[in-house]
């Protein structure tokens, strides 16, 4: 195989970053809820850097070299180990980038609280509080976000 095979690999994950990142904002409830999220930033790394192990153990064929391989293999693990402690510690979360996580955070709360199919009277009150709550929360924390900007 040629060597152009893991400059491929390498393009494939960056591209499946950049989309994989994209795609996490679409389930906000308003366009204006989405902020930038370094917890999601932290998301996107876990899951490219595992399904960077995952592409390299389905089409080892394409990918002979061992030595190569062997540094993917623990780049992806370490690449992950590293996104997971951060993310789990909220490493680098301030007060702008704690609220730039939780505003899509509490925008998905409201769309699925308002969008899902509720029959039960008990569940559709405590949905209807929560979409109140979110949407208080959320105009707080914009207020917040602009003081401190």
């Amino acid at each position: 195989m040629n060597k152009g095979s893991y400059s491929k690999f390498f393009l494939m994950l960056a591209a499946s970053f950049v989309v994989m990142h994209l795609i996490t904002y679409l389930n906000t409830y308003e366009w204006d809820h989405i902020y930038p999220s370094i917890n999601r930033f932290y998301m996107t790394t876990l899951m490219v850097s595992a399904m960077g192990l995952l592409m390299l153990g389905f089409m080892a064929h394409m990918y002979p070299d061992k030595g190569k391989n062997r540094l993917i293999v623990l780049g992806c693990v370490a690449v992950f180990a590293g996104a997971l402690a951060m993310l789990r510690s909220q490493t680098l979360v301030n007060d702008t980038r704690f609220m730039e996580s939780m505003i899509p955070h509490h925008s998905i709360a409201i769309l699925v609280s308002e969008r899902a199919t509720i029959k039960d009277p008990e569940v559709r009150t405590l949905a209807d509080s929560i979409i109140s709550a979110q949407k208080r929360e959320i105009g707080q924390m914009k207020r917040m976000l602009h003081r401190l900007q």
